[in-house]
Formats: C-alpha cells, structure tokens, sequence
C-alpha cells in the first residue's frame, strides 16, 4: 500500500517543491483536485516524469450533476468526467474518483411506476457503463466514491457502489473506499472491506473528526489489516484538515500510517 496526499495540503510554493515535500515527508503519491487540471497538464508531467512521487488519482472537477433533472447538467457531467479520465490516463494516475449526486435527489418521483432513487440507480448504471467504455479505451479506472448520509442519499456504503459497479460489470469500474465515511456508515469496516474485495482500486485516508488519521478514534490497524487481506497494493490518499504545520504534521502522520499497518 501506498501513501498519497491531495495537493492542496503540502507546503510549497510550485508543484516541484510540494513534491519534493512529500517524497522527504514519505509519500508516494499526489492526488490532484479535476477542475482547472487540463490547463496543468504540461507542468504536471515535467514534474513528475522523473519524481519519485506520482500522480495517484484525480478527485471529481468536473462540472454539471450526473443524475440532474436537466439532460444538460448530466451530459455536462459525462464529457468532463470523461475528459478528465483521458487526463488520468496521460498523466499515469489510477484514475478518476466520481461522486454521482450530492445531497437529495433531482429528479421526480414517479411512483408508483417508479421512486426517484430506483430512477436514479438504473440511470446512474447506464451512465456509469458509458463512462467505463470510455476508461477502458484510455486507460483508466472511474472510481465510484460512497459518501455519508449527511452529505448524499444514494451511495453511502462500500455495498451501494459495488451494487452498482457489479451491474456494469466493466472491470475498469472499481469502487474507492474513503475512511471518514466509513465511519459514519460501516457497522463494520474491516468486515465492509473484505466484502467489497477486489472492488476497492483506491481509498481516502481521515479520521473520525475528519482531521488527519491520529487525531481521532478510527482504527486504521483492523482497517489495513483487512485491505491487505484483500490484496490491496494501491495508493491511500489524504483527504482531510491538517491541525497545525503541514510541514510537522504531514511527515508525523505518515510516521503514524506506517506503525497502523
């Protein structure tokens, strides 16, 4: 397993010093936020190509909903998305991370022909297996991303994606795992995660507070534990605050990561 970090919390002043900052900090890894990203593509490879740090994933940016009532807002969704996967692609990364609604949903209830939610899984199913086609002709993974009953109503658990990614069946849909979440919603996260398996091609690193992992009750030892049962070798990035100094907490927590697996 790999340690990762999303940009926006390294210390530096251009991209070349964040990862210089990282790799001394012991990541391996940077995700990068999707929106703007094409405009960096050029940059981000003359910074890497020859950096032991890489780019692990990039994180949504893109615009429009994809389960919007407005066909607009939806094919808006799908051509950046699939723009973005193309970048992940060039640049060498896992692949796109894809949050398919925030909030309530958009679209109208038609019971009793249909509820807005059993509406919105078959239509996310027949986006998501346009969007894997196209990550299998570039050569990326769509990560689907569960979120929390706080900030969604559809994909809240390791389950719900992989209902969804099995329904496609396109092994370029994978699902990602995101710590933070899981606490919410896993009655079981170590159980949550060897029932996903081979499912999971990414995952979020937080604690409980949403903080960076030690700075909360979360046990990332049995969670480890159960990703290394499933024979997960990819990047964990974080996703998260940083109370205080990046430059001291960064390398303390990857110190801390290290000792939980």
């Amino acid at each position: 397993m790999k340690l990762a970090c999303q940009e926006g919390l390294v210390p530096g002043a251009s991209l070349a010093e964040k990862l210089d900052n990282l790799a001394a900090y012991g990541y391996e890894g940077i995700e990068f936020w999707g929106d703007g990203l094409w405009e960096r593509r050029d940059e981000i490879v003359r910074a890497t190509e020859n950096h032991p740090v890489k780019p692990s994933t990039i994180c949504a940016g893109y615009g429009g909903c994809p389960l919007d009532a407005d066909k607009r807002e939806r094919d808006r969704a799908l051509r950046e998305a699939k723009d973005l996967l193309s970048l992940a692609a060039d640049l060498g990364a896992v692949g796109l991370i894809f949050v398919p609604i925030f909030g309530p949903p958009r679209i109208p209830d038609l019971s009793p022909l249909a509820s807005a939610v059993q509406l919105e899984r078959d239509l996310l199913v027949k986006l998501v297996d346009e969007l894997g086609e196209h990550a299998a002709e570039v050569g990326a993974v769509l990560l689907l991303e569960p979120l929390n009953r706080y900030e969604t109503h559809l994909l809240r658990t390791l389950a719900d994606a992989v209902e969804i990614a099995e329904r496609v069946s396109n092994p370029q849909v994978k699902i990602m795992a995101d710590f933070f979440h899981m606490n919410i919603e896993e009655a079981d996260i170590p159980a949550s995660i060897e029932a996903a398996g081979e499912w999971i091609a990414h995952v979020h690193l937080a604690d409980s507070t949403r903080l960076l992992p030690g700075y909360g009750h979360t046990d990332f030892r049995a969670g480890f534990a159960a990703l290394r049962r499933i024979g997960f070798d990819g990047y964990m990035a974080l996703e998260c605050g940083v109370p205080g100094d990046a430059a001291v907490e960064l390398p303390k927590c990857a110190e801390y990561l290290r000792r939980q697996m």
